[in-house]
């Protein structure tokens, strides 16, 4: 496999001039990632969360990682892939009830827009959130629960910084002791690809990019890994278990984060227009199929 070479992360990086501007409200005039806001949808956000913290256990995600790398469900391409998202809406977001193909291009957009040299990134955006297919039958038809929201390390203590963290005390790893101190089962600095994360379409994308042999750089794995990871990147908990490498890596994950948070709007991308643009990078960076 031929070997992507790392972004560079100093000044050499070119940033257009003709800035993307983050919104201060969201498409349902709220603040972005307000979970106490009143309203029907964030009843809903919260009930999602309640099920996912108490059903995301250790063994649990070990148990379906171990089944899902298996890639043996499904075999067809990226833009495919980008298609099957107009059935999909991510009940735990607070901030947007549009098709996902639709947030997906307008991420991508915003990035392309601003950095315009790093064609990489541009993929990423398109891709990072194409593991939410897990919802669809074809693909186990998994509970939201197990697919979307904020994800969090398993096998140490839940930070107080994850979103609804009250709904933990009902997790069977609250009541295991070798789970609840702040290292855990892991030792300090043993980096973050040795870390459990909860189950979702984080690590199932990251899973199909990397067996399916991309040349995606490093940093556009990271993204794709650990861009639902908010109290790390957000919060700032869990960095003692970063090594070297994944210090480097979020520097591109606090960029991407903006544009993944900031972008999402009820103007809708024309699909028709970019679609040319994102299929060359697709060529570029991945296999032609993809088994998932």
């Amino acid at each position: 496999m031929a070997i992507t070479k790392q972004p560079e992360r100093n000044n050499e990086v070119v940033k257009s001039s003709d800035a993307f501007v983050a919104p201060e409200i969201n498409a349902f005039g709220q603040s972005f990632r307000d979970y106490n806001a009143e309203s029907e949808r964030q009843k809903g956000v919260e009930e999602f969360y309640r099920l996912n913290h108490i059903n995301q256990t250790y063994d649990f995600v070990k148990k379906t990682r171990e089944e899902y790398k298996k890639l043996d469900r499904v075999e067809m391409s990226i833009w495919e892939c980008c298609e099957l998202l107009n059935e999909v809406v991510d009940e735990s977001d607070p901030d947007l009830d549009e098709p996902q193909i639709q947030h997906l291009l307008q991420t991508a957009e915003a990035i392309r827009k601003d950095y315009p040299n790093e064609d990489w990134l541009h993929l990423t955006a398109l891709i990072h959130d194409l593991g939410k297919v897990l919802l669809l039958p074809k693909f186990g038809g998994l509970p939201q629960w197990a697919v979307v929201g904020d994800t969090h390390p398993l096998g140490c203590a839940f930070d107080e910084s994850i979103v609804h963290h009250k709904y933990f005390k009902d997790n069977p790893d609250s009541k295991n002791p070798a789970y609840n101190t702040k290292n855990g089962i892991y030792k300090e600095g043993c980096g973050l690809e040795n870390v459990m994360i909860s189950w979702g379409h984080d690590d199932y994308m990251y899973m199909v990019a990397k067996e399916n042999g991309t040349t995606l750089p490093e940093a556009g794995l990271f993204v794709i890994r650990y861009h639902s990871f908010y109290p790390l990147h957000k919060a700032g908990a869990y960095t003692h278990l970063m090594n070297k490498e994944d210090k480097e890596n979020m520097k591109w994950l606090h960029i991407f984060n903006k544009y993944d948070l900031y972008s999402k709007s009820k103007v809708q991308v024309d699909v028709d227009k970019v679609k040319p643009y994102y299929l060359s990078l697709i060529n570029k960076y991945f296999p032609a199929k993809l088994k998932w």
